[in-house]
C-alpha cells in the first residue's frame, strides 16, 4: 500500500487512512487482489454502519427526548460516518471514471439524484 499515488497512475483510494491521517492507495489491478477485496469488504461494512447510524439518528430525532450530550455524540458519529462515506464515494467515482462509465466530475452528484432536490 502507498500513502500517495505515483506519478502517471490512477490508484484506488482505500477506505482507510495512514496512522498520520493521510489517504492510502493501492495500484490499480483487476480488483481481485487481497487489498482490493479487503477494501471492498471494508467499504460494505462502512456503508452498513452508516445505514445503521442513519436509522438511529431518525429514531432519536423522532422521539424528541434527547439530552444535549446525546445530540453531541450523534453529531460526532454522523460526522465520522460522513467522512468515511465520502471517501468511499470518491474512490468509487474515480474507478467509474477510469473505467469510462463517467465522462467527468460534473457528471457525478449533479441532477438531484434519487434523494437529492
Amino acid at each position: 500500500m502507498m500513502t500517495s499515488p505515483p506519478d502517471g497512475t490512477v490508484p484506488r483510494l482505500l477506505p482507510w487512512s495512514s496512522p498520520d491521517g493521510k489517504p492510502c492507495y493501492v495500484l490499480p489491478s483487476d480488483g481481485t487482489g487481497y487489498v482490493s477485496r479487503l477494501a471492498d469488504r471494508m467499504e460494505a461494512e462502512q456503508l452498513g454502519t452508516a445505514d445503521a447510524l442513519i436509522a438511529e439518528a431518525r429514531k432519536m430525532l423522532r422521539s424528541r427526548a434527547w439530552t444535549p450530550g446525546e445530540i453531541h455524540l450523534l453529531a460526532e458519529d454522523l460526522t465520522a460516518s460522513l467522512i468515511t462515506v465520502r471517501r468511499v464515494a470518491e474512490s468509487r467515482g474515480e474507478r467509474l471514471r477510469e473505467a469510462g462509465h463517467v465522462e467527468d466530475e460534473d457528471d457525478i452528484g449533479e441532477g438531484g439524484g434519487e434523494e437529492g432536490g
